[in-house]
């Protein structure tokens, strides 16, 4: 038997959900990100000059560039993440969408070592599963889950997870670390998550 099972429903389920998020693409192609881009993140209540990280997309993951091209023209800032190590948060260098990028492992592309670091007010996070309590399914790497817990050390923001509205599950196996989702944002709208809130003193 494993000594961590939840490793195990999660290598199991990811297996699934990359299948799902397939057959999404295949069926949903370059439409998705434009629904997505059409919703916005006003729901979200941050308005310019916030600042908006994003990412770019590899393999079949909805194409979040036309969401992030309308948020610029709005005003927000934006910024790409920039893996600096194994085990490692990630870190947020400014990025606008006619800057070069350098690319690295496993495709993915990052901003120049030369632009400046920031700290952003609303992270946009890939993922391969979601469930209804924020609860996130990713790669496997844990990169998103201390880079979130690191940020939301230090202020408040909000998470936003962008999926096709076929990666929802029921249940995303989770260990006490993960970091859940605010919001999910799919091309039929967003999704709030629901997330309980914390207990006051002397409650329960």
């Amino acid at each position: 038997m494993s000594p961590d099972p939840i490793f195990d429903t999660k290598k199991r389920l990811r297996s699934a959900a990359r299948l799902a998020r397939a057959e999404a693409f295949r069926r949903h192609g370059a439409e998705a990100g434009q629904r997505i881009a059409g919703h916005g993140i006003a729901f979200a209540g941050i308005a310019p000059p916030a600042l908006v990280s994003g990412f770019l997309p590899i393999g079949e993951e909805i194409d979040p560039l036309p969401l992030l091209e309308k948020l610029a023209s709005a005003g927000f800032g934006l910024a790409l993440p920039v893996m600096t190590g194994k085990g490692a948060p990630l870190l947020f260098r400014a990025w606008k969408p006619q800057d070069a990028l350098t690319e690295v492992t496993w495709g993915i592309r990052e901003p120049l070592a030369s632009a400046p670091e920031i700290e952003p007010d609303i992270v946009l996070a890939p993922l391969l599963a979601f469930d209804a309590q924020g609860y996130r399914l990713g790669y496997g790497g844990g990169f998103y889950d201390r880079t979130l817990a690191r940020l939301r050390s230090a202020k408040e923001i909000i998470a936003i997870g962008i999926a096709y509205d076929e990666q929802r599950v029921d249940t995303v196996p989770h260990h006490q670390y993960d970091q859940r989702l605010d919001w999910v944002l799919t091309p039929s709208g967003p999704v709030k998550c629901n997330i309980p809130s914390p207990r006051r003193r002397g409650e329960g």
